[in-house]
């Protein structure tokens, strides 16, 4: 098994210095929130706040714990700008945009909160953009943040599971660091991660069935067909309800995720955030060999109008994520 750590892989000389003491900002913050998320019940930090946050949802005390260990903590990060978390109502402010530039942070602190109190896998999920290159010399304003997701220079998820594992992009590949109980160290444990191409499993809530896009319905309708139908295999579907959990099974075996548009709100593209759950996840798929979508066109490359916008999943398997988008063509 490999020795290197996160700060050994982060120091090679491709790496902004900067760029990776941020990276080692949020993954320290992430072994705060692994401890809180370990003693549960214990720590005094379970069961909801009764607050709503930006996004209209029910605040979970570890929601807000977890916010505020990340903005403590990565504020240290000599090349941090400004932050802006999905529990937050607009941007976070840390210094001046200085003039060799810096970088911008987005995050949501506890993906899967709902999950807590039946103790199911939660995660971070992060996000780095450089700042604009007008913003040197001033403030980070909030429009500094309305980047396309194939602006970011960094990505990552911390999955708090069984083990505790952080899946990183730089822009070059994808890896994997598993944190070592005992020294606190973060281990690499996988690198150049790949996707197969192809899949027999995908992750939906088949519950929403009613309300999907018919392009929706035909894949999973195929997929459900089994042996016998027009895909000639049986397939698995798997939801746990933790975006960071599902796409992490996608990162390690393959697969499909999907959290489309539906018809319940015609108006809304989807449910999931663009900028702290589906970008970063989608450019993590696609440095492993995957592909992403979001009903019009990649990820990536969609208009950022919005901190808070919301945007259709469809991300995972490169020749399944084909199929749906040209079911969607069709």
């Amino acid at each position: 098994m490999s020795t290197t750590n996160l700060a050994a892989f982060l120091s090679q000389g491709a790496v902004d210095p900067r760029l990776g003491e941020l990276v080692l900002a949020v993954a320290e913050g992430c072994v705060a929130i692994n401890g809180h998320v370990r003693r549960g019940a214990l720590g005094q930090a379970m069961g909801a706040l009764g607050s709503e946050n930006v996004q209209g949802e029910v605040q979970q005390k570890l929601d807000v714990l977890s916010n505020d260990v990340l903005l403590e903590g990565c504020a240290k990060a000599t090349g941090l700008c400004a932050m802006a978390s999905e529990e937050m109502d607009t941007i976070h402010p840390v210094r001046e945009v200085g003039a060799e530039g810096g970088y911008l942070l987005l995050f949501d602190p506890l993906d899967g909160s709902s999950n807590i109190a039946v103790n199911v896998s939660i995660g971070t999920i992060f996000s780095i953009l450089p700042t604009p290159k007008d913003s040197y010399g001033r403030a980070a304003a909030e429009a500094d943040f309305l980047q396309p997701g194939r602006q970011q220079v960094a990505a990552g998820y911390v999955v708090y599971g069984p083990q505790t594992q952080m899946v990183l992009t730089l822009g070059a590949g994808v890896s994997a660091f598993t944190l070592d109980p005992d020294s606190g160290d973060w281990v690499m444990t996988a690198a150049d991660i790949r996707i197969p191409a192809e899949t027999k499993e995908f992750a939906i809530n088949t519950a929403n069935t009613r309300h999907w896009a018919a392009p929706v319905s035909r894949y999973v309708e195929e997929c459900l067909a089994g042996v016998e139908g027009p895909r000639g295999k049986d397939f698995n579907m798997r939801w746990v309800a933790s975006m960071v959990a599902d796409v992490h099974r996608v990162m390690s075996r393959g697969g499909v995720f999907m959290y489309p548009w539906d018809k319940r709100e015609p108006d809304r593209p989807g449910k999931l955030r663009l900028m702290y759950e589906a970008n970063p996840m989608a450019l993590l798929v696609e440095q492993a060999g995957g592909g992403s979508f979001d009903g019009q066109g990649e990820t990536l490359d969609a208009k950022v109008t919005s901190l808070h916008q919301r945007a259709s999943v469809m991300l995972g398997s490169a020749a399944e994520i084909a199929r749906l988008r040209a079911y969607h063509a069709s």
